[in-house]
């Protein structure tokens, strides 16, 4: 028969360390009432990880009268690298902060719906990227036991937080430059990927504004993620008269200058191709891209709303507009 060894308790980890249960519960939930001497730490650190002792969260969230889970709701779209560094930076700040990240797929899931299966796991606050939960929602968390609720999208939610992020900046920024720079027939690229509509759809609308009252035309150009459907693209070029295009964010632009060179169009001399984003690739490349650089919220500025809501359930929702948008002109426009 297997002999099943005894899962560690504090209590071994307070006799192997020489302290008593509370300090082992004091270093290990990293209580910030209570002043322990580093020496201390160091010895209940040591003897936890010698003993294979891991706190028991559950426990935990009993006695704190809370969790201190922070659920972050994975988008159901394809996102980027920029968005990949904000997530990183937001996981590394809340864990500074003593909160376990956990993010949480609800493919097919919106409203109720997603904050009921989100509300299984009692998180101590939601974080929801862009759309996807209404003021029921939002109630529903909270009388599950959220103590925060935080959104970042174009429009706030009744009863959240907001990080409130102007995509029609971004287009505008685009469209003033491109027409700044002698171009007069622009195209914008319409991402055909389903969800990507709620952000290509205003950075759209920034260029129409732009240009609104100019001789300026603007045309939507449709594009799958493809290496084919930028080829079909682009075989269509000369018929299009374009002289400028925006292509939504960097990766749909490099897609797109790629596929215009393979068929003999000349950047910036023919076309002039401009993304959004400022990734690193977009520099790699020959003309390097220009581009829409965009200040996301810094995630250790939205960490600690995540912490001040949790300390204050009873606050007034905050809304803060985040998202900042500047050219970075390049060879490509």
């Amino acid at each position: 028969m297997v002999q099943i060894p005894n899962t560690p308790t504090s209590a071994d980890v307070a006799r192997l360390a020489g302290v008593s249960r509370a300090t082992v519960s004091y270093v290990l939930n990293n209580t910030r009432a209570v002043r322990i001497s580093e020496p201390t730490r160091q010895r209940v650190h040591e003897a936890a990880r010698e003993l294979g002792y891991v706190p028991h969260a559950a426990a935990r969230s009993l006695r704190a009268g809370h969790s201190r889970m922070v659920l972050i709701s994975a988008p159901a779209i394809p996102v980027g690298p920029l968005y990949g560094t904000f997530l990183n930076e937001l996981q590394w700040a809340l864990g500074r902060l003593d909160y376990t990240v956990v993010q949480y797929g609800t493919v097919g899931l919106r409203g109720d719906e997603a904050a009921r299966s989100w509300a299984e796991l009692r998180p101590v606050a939601v974080l929801v990227p862009g759309p996807g939960l209404d003021p029921g929602g939002v109630a529903l968390l909270k009388r599950s036991g959220a103590r925060a609720v935080v959104t970042f999208g174009p429009e706030r939610v009744e009863g959240a937080h907001a990080l409130l992020m102007d995509h029609d900046a971004v287009g505008h920024c685009a469209g003033a430059h491109l027409y700044e720079r002698g171009r007069r027939r622009i195209g914008v690229v319409i991402p055909e990927e389903p969800g990507l509509e709620v952000y290509s759809r205003p950075r759209l609308a920034g260029v129409r504004q732009a240009l609104h009252g100019t001789c300026a035309t603007v045309t939507e150009l449709p594009l799958a993620y493809t290496e084919r459907a930028a080829a079909r693209l682009a075989g269509q070029w000369a018929d299009s008269g374009l002289d400028a295009v925006f292509a939504y964010n960097d990766e749909y632009a490099m897609l797109l200058m790629r596929a215009l060179q393979d068929e003999g169009v000349r950047i910036p001399e023919d076309v002039a191709v401009m993304g959004a984003d400022d990734l690193m690739l977009g520099r790699l490349l020959r003309p390097r891209l220009s581009t829409v650089h965009i200040d996301l919220p810094s995630g250790r500025d939205l960490a600690e709303l995540v912490d001040r809501a949790v300390r204050d359930p009873g606050g007034e929702p905050a809304v803060h507009a985040v998202l900042g948008a500047a050219v970075v002109r390049r060879e490509s426009s």
